[in-house]
């Protein structure tokens, strides 16, 4: 008795169905891959771009009951200009002093000493954020 034969001969008949499947799922697949790698690099590099403007207070100090000196640091674009927000606070938590600083030096770096104007003795100062207004 012959043996039987299953399936028909290699390479006579061109490729089978599960390897015309096979390739067409890694062609999706890599066409996803590629576009999902393209989703995440352009998300980052927007929330990178959006943050012109950074900044923090390197030091404060109480110069009176109703003043506080700030010594302000904003890093930038070297033609981005913008609006940093400071706050003074007094012991209770409230507000007690507020200033806008308008940072456009053409410079990297700047650095900027303020004084806010306080309608209580203050217990801090803070920085409250950074704006960018174009450059």
């Amino acid at each position: 008795m012959g043996a039987v034969r299953e399936g028909l001969p290699d390479g006579r008949y061109g490729r089978s169905a599960d390897q015309r499947a096979d390739r067409k799922l890694k062609i999706i697949g890599a066409v996803l891959g590629v576009a999902l790698l393209g989703v995440v690099g352009w998300s980052g590099f927007s929330y990178i771009s959006g943050q012109e403007l950074s900044g923090r207070v390197i030091t404060w100090d109480r110069v009176s009951d109703s003043a506080v000196k700030v010594h302000l640091e904003v890093v930038k674009g070297k033609d981005d200009t913008g609006t940093c927000t400071l706050r003074s606070q007094a012991d209770s938590g409230a507000e007690v002093g507020r200033k806008d600083v308008t940072v456009d030096a053409p410079k990297e770096q700047v650095d900027v000493e303020v004084t806010i104007r306080t309608t209580a003795r203050a217990t801090n100062a803070v920085l409250v954020g950074c704006t960018s207004s174009g450059g």
